[in-house]
């Protein structure tokens, strides 16, 4: 007769299933700690501008120049808009061609330059190319000079200046570098294009360069304006120096643009569809290479999409993952919410399908207080697990970002030989692949464990005298010692694997399988085979003994 201990019950079935439903539906919540999922971004850009999008809206303002660089950026990331942008700069270039070298038309150069005339450029041209001249800097200081700004006026006497670095002094021979710099922030600042704190510390470092009579930490906010001014025309400058927030800002974006020059369109793109350079600036220089392929991602999706990766400032997780619009809708409208009820749904699936496992295994109703706290236990472990196999960055910190400014200081080492020069940091991060591998192996053996237990607890129920269950507890021993077998099992797979690159080379994943092996072993004799042995052979020797029968 079949032992209802070998049946599922009903309760004990549905107990299982729920659990690995709620794992499931946890699983395909797209909400991380530190990532964001390509679902997520998905749904912010849905019903928002695309990049092309967004290029046509400043055509319609008349800022071809800006309009020319989204253009470029919906190109790279095969916007399907690109083509009607692209026909629009035309018609607006077939229009008004003269205002193309500029970028746009603006009532604060018309009187200096008359825009309305042909310069012969036919492209969008440096704003720095116009500003160079002689005629162009004295036409520009005649004008700013009557301006009533305090601020632009405290940037011309910045051209006073003696002492300087980098630069010429501006009103030396060589200084007209520093003298267009000068003029085209001060003519920035007369047209109002700064924010508000930008303008505010501006005027700060201009007033300390006048008082001691040296340039000091103006120089290279200059020197930044320069980069700029050599890459951008006149409207695209503009148009960026609205949406940046700091100094420190405009030299990041700076540094970008010489770092980056291939990738400045998107880059450039992404700061006006967030209306802020500022965390374009810094997403970037956080996440390197790796960050620009990220916002191109986000472009693609719509503006929506490049403000939720910005405002997030985390790299994109592109490990595959099922996912459903209202679950989606709920993960970008609550994501901390969200996020409390995915590991909570790790957490009380992981525990319904261990609790019953436990049941169907041991049905034993008078150690149900032990067996919950088991269950509990293994819950939160396998939680854990899961919760770090699907949060790819929680525990690996990102590589360096390329943009960054790095130093290198060799130490011991031959400065003859360029290759002992190469710097290597320690660091104690493990690949989100080395945990998943640990985590398997792990489970591996935690199955084992409750198996040998199930079959010490099988054979303590037979209606059996103790020698014959010690006999059964010995025919058993190639069980107990199962964990080893496995645990060799796995370190040999892994390590072949590894050998035919299958997986990445990781010692620590393979041989993590034999330390689990050899603590399950360890924990399965010492905890559990060895005291019931003994149990059981004082049981034997009690039944052995002689009856003495009294008169």
């Amino acid at each position: 007769m079949t032992s209802l201990r070998h049946m599922i019950s009903g309760s004990v079935l549905i107990r299982m299933i729920a659990g690995l439903l709620l794992l499931a539906v946890a699983w395909s919540v797209p909400v991380n700690l530190k990532s964001v999922t390509p679902a997520l971004l998905k749904a912010a850009g849905e019903g928002t501008p695309t990049a092309a999008g967004y290029g046509l809206q400043l055509v319609e303002r008349e800022k071809p120049g800006p309009a020319a660089l989204v253009l470029e950026a919906a190109r790279a990331v095969n916007d399907p808009q690109a083509g009607a942008l692209e026909s629009a700069l035309a018609a607006a270039a077939r229009r008004q061609p003269e205002l193309t070298p500029w970028g746009g038309w603006d009532p604060f150069l018309d009187p200096l330059f008359n825009l309305k005339e042909n310069t012969g450029k036919t492209e969008s041209t440096p704003v720095l190319a116009f500003f160079i001249t002689g005629k162009a800097r004295a036409d520009l200081l005649g004008y700013l000079q009557n301006s009533r700004s305090e601020g632009v006026r405290t940037l011309l006497r910045v051209r006073e200046v003696g002492q300087t670095g980098r630069f010429a002094p501006a009103t030396k021979p060589g200084g007209q570098t520093l003298d267009a710099v000068l003029l085209l922030s001060a003519l920035l600042y007369q047209g109002g294009h700064y924010t508000v704190p930008l303008e505010r510390e501006l005027r700060g470092l201009a007033e300390a360069a006048v008082r001691d009579n040296q340039i000091g930490e103006l120089e290279p906010v200059l020197t930044d304006l320069l980069s700029l001014g050599r890459r951008l025309d006149w409207v695209q400058l503009t148009e960026l120096m609205r949406v940046t927030g700091s100094v420190k800002t405009a030299g990041e974006f700076a540094r970008l643009a010489r770092a980056a020059p291939d990738d400045l369109p998107g880059i450039y793109s992404a700061a006006l569809l967030a209306g802020s350079a500022d965390r374009v600036a810094s997403y970037l220089l956080k996440h390197g290479r790796g960050g620009l392929t990220d916002l191109r991602l986000a472009l693609a999706a719509g503006r929506g999409a490049v403000q939720q990766l910005l405002a997030r400032q985390v790299p994109l997780n592109r490990q595959p993952a099922p996912s459903f619009g209202p679950v989606v809708l709920v993960a970008l409208l609550y994501p901390k919410i969200a996020l409390a009820a995915k590991y909570l749904g790790f957490l009380l699936g992981a525990f319904c399908l261990f609790r019953g496992l436990e049941s169907w295994l041991f049905d034993d109703s008078a150690n149900a207080p032990l067996l919950r706290m088991k269950s509990g236990a293994l819950a939160v472990l396998t939680a854990a697990f899961l919760v770090l196999g699907t949060e790819p960055f929680l525990l690996k910190t990102p590589a360096p970002s390329e943009f960054q400014v790095k130093f290198t200081i060799p130490v011991l080492a031959n400065i003859s030989d360029p290759a002992s020069l190469t710097p290597t940091a320690p660091t104690l991060n493990m690949d989100t692949s080395t945990l998943i591998s640990i985590g398997f192996f792990a489970l591996l053996q935690i199955g084992m464990y409750l198996f040998c237990l199930s079959k010490i607890r099988e054979i303590d129920r037979h209606d059996a005298p103790a020698l014959l269950k010690l006999r059964l507890m010995e025919n058993e021993e190639n069980l107990f010692d199962g964990g080893l077998y496995i645990g060799i099992a796995g370190t040999a797979t892994a390590l072949v694997l590894q050998v035919l690159q299958v997986i990445e080379p990781n010692l620590l994943a393979a041989y993590s399988s034999n330390l689990f092996g050899i603590c399950c072993v360890a924990i399965i004799k010492i905890r559990h085979v060895r005291p019931y042995k003994r149990t059981l052979i004082l049981a034997g020797q009690n039944e052995s003994k002689p009856v003495i029968a009294v008169a």
